[in-house]
């Protein structure tokens, strides 16, 4: 660290869909060089084999025994970031409806926590040029001890709005409807529920344009490499 070589920071960013977590965590990684990490993916994937493989959804303890079967490896290049489940690309199939509507079921289970964390902890230790890892829990349960942890917030119309957008023909009512529903399952689970940590910077992204967030995260990020 003599040449001052900036340290591999670990960044969390947390926050409810729609609030531009994931453009913004991909962009700021490939802006600064750095690993990038999508948490809601691995719980994407590992719902998407316990659906094809006819686990049932509604029996956490049938999920539970099978929730370290899967193999699960996530490729962290920001600008390519890949996702495999025992060898088989499942980047497309695991943004169906269908695992889309079963992941929090999924995710409430203890041991698929467990599980998926484990493997969270291990990418983000393992990253040498720092990642950003982002989710719903990582500042406060995966990574309490991220160097800079950042908690993104929008107005529910406007992640609505952004959420539509990506979803062709999306109904911005529905889709409305749906983000409160998956908050209020996320935010009152027992195992990690989404919440904001006490040391987390808060952003709220509602007036923001994409950039803007990118701007202001990218500074903070900077902010810590520089050890301020």
């Amino acid at each position: 660290m003599e040449n001052g070589a900036a340290k591999p920071v670990i960044v969390a960013i947390d926050g409810p869909s729609g609030t531009g977590k994931s453009s913004t965590s991909k962009a700021v990684a490939a802006q600064l060089g750095m690993s990038y990490l999508d948490t809601g993916a691995q719980y994407r994937a590992i719902t998407w084999w316990m659906v094809t493989n006819g686990i049932d959804i509604e029996d956490p303890t049938a999920i539970a025994a099978v929730a370290g079967k899967p193999e699960i490896v996530s490729g962290t290049d920001p600008a390519n970031p890949t996702i495999t489940v025992d060898g088989t690309d499942v980047a497309g199939p695991i943004r169906t409806q269908e695992v889309t509507s079963k992941v929090s079921a999924v995710s409430a289970v203890p041991e698929v926590r467990a599980r998926i964390t484990e493997l969270q902890r291990t990418l983000a230790t393992s990253a040498e040029a720092g990642i950003v890892v982002e989710g719903r829990d990582i500042g406060t349960t995966v990574l309490p001890d991220a160097d800079l942890k950042i908690f993104l917030t929008a107005s529910p119309e406007a992640r609505a709005a952004r959420r539509s957008g990506e979803l062709k023909g999306a109904d911005v009512n529905a889709t409305r409807e749906a983000l409160i529903k998956r908050d209020a399952a996320d935010s009152s689970r027992k195992t990690s529920p989404l919440a904001k940590a006490d040391d987390a910077v808060e952003v709220d992204t509602t007036e923001l344009t994409l950039q803007q967030v990118i701007e202001c995260v990218v500074t903070l990020v900077e902010e810590k490499r520089a050890g301020k």
